[in-house]
């Protein structure tokens, strides 16, 4: 299983010549360095949660034309999508087939922010092996602890680096992809990895350093 980032929440999965991707959002796009033409051959896109650093719908709207890709969402994507043409197929709880991948949706908490209120979210786990909680670090995550990878947002304005931490260290991955980093410059992204890395490679935790548009990293 090859995972690809594309700037803060937004990963490609790819599996047997099968690809899905989570999280298409403005950060993504906004600068040019990433297009939508890239994601030329997804054919499902997720959507954790209405915000727009997850969802960037002019740039989705793309993807989809490109091969009429399925949009998987719950129903508060759903209602914002169908203002805007695009249909969703609704799954908030519960096992996904989606042939190479075998998924599980995990109702969770938005972290606290100033926004209410907060967005109905859904975290996913991938073929057992990846948990991507979006936007949370709720409890109901636990049971998935000492999972292979962990998708962590690392830098967020619900977050500081010591709750990042105790959620990482009671989740016990063996590996971290970093996430959520979209928003800040390129040097400043590379000092948190240098400040993250260190001290969860001490931990037994391999932290997977992925800096620029289209870093990847591949599961057995």
């Amino acid at each position: 299983m090859r995972i690809t980032k594309y700037i803060h929440s937004c990963l490609l999965f790819e599996l047997d010549g099968q690809q899905i991707l989570f999280d298409p959002g403005k950060f993504s796009f906004n600068e040019g360095l990433v297009k939508p033409e890239v994601f030329k051959d997804v054919s499902v896109v997720l959507i954790t949660h209405d915000h727009p650093d997850h969802l960037d719908v002019e740039a989705l709207q793309k993807i989809v034309a490109l091969r009429q890709a399925v949009i998987v969402s719950n129903r508060e994507v759903a209602a914002k999508l169908k203002a805007h043409g695009l249909t969703v197929q609704i799954h908030e709880e519960g096992p996904l087939d989606l042939g190479a991948f075998q998924l599980l949706a995990i109702p969770v908490q938005h972290e606290a922010i100033l926004d209410s209120p907060l967005p109905q979210m859904t975290a996913w786990l991938v073929n057992g092996k990846v948990l991507n909680p979006a936007d949370s670090f709720a409890g109901n995550l636990l049971q998935f602890a000492g999972i292979e990878l962990l998708v962590l947002p690392v830098t967020a304005p619900f977050l500081t680096e010591l709750v990042v931490a105790d959620f990482a260290l009671k989740m016990r991955p063996r590996q971290i992809l970093p996430v959520h980093d979209g928003y800040l410059k390129p040097f400043f992204v590379q000092q948190r990895y240098e400040n993250y890395g260190p001290y969860f490679e001490k931990q037994g935790i391999v932290f997977h350093r992925l800096g620029e548009p289209g870093d990847a990293i591949t599961l057995a």
